[in-house]
């Protein structure tokens, strides 16, 4: 999944800076949706990490149900923390 193919997918657009109140709540409650029906594990993860930018993201334990993929997302909080 590249990024910008998901900005403009679920915002309308490749450049956060320009998105509008209106599309960015639009566009978080689609994720939301496709986050609940997202079986690919991979791409789940994905939509999970962009809500997270956007600081929507669910708690790990209701997006992740594998302790794996759990942990992998903590990994990449602490990626995260670290670059800041």
């Amino acid at each position: 999944m590249d990024f910008n193919d998901q900005l403009r997918r679920y915002f309308g657009t490749d450049d956060p800076t320009t998105i509008s109140p209106g599309a960015l709540e639009s566009g978080l409650e689609k994720m939301k949706v496709d986050l609940g029906m997202e079986k690919d594990p991979g791409r789940r993860f994905a939509l999970w990490a962009l809500m997270h930018m956007f600081g929507q993201a669910p708690d790990l334990d209701v997006a992740f149900k594998d302790e794996a993929e759990r942990e992998a997302a903590r990994n990449f909080l602490d990626l995260l923390d670290r670059s800041s």
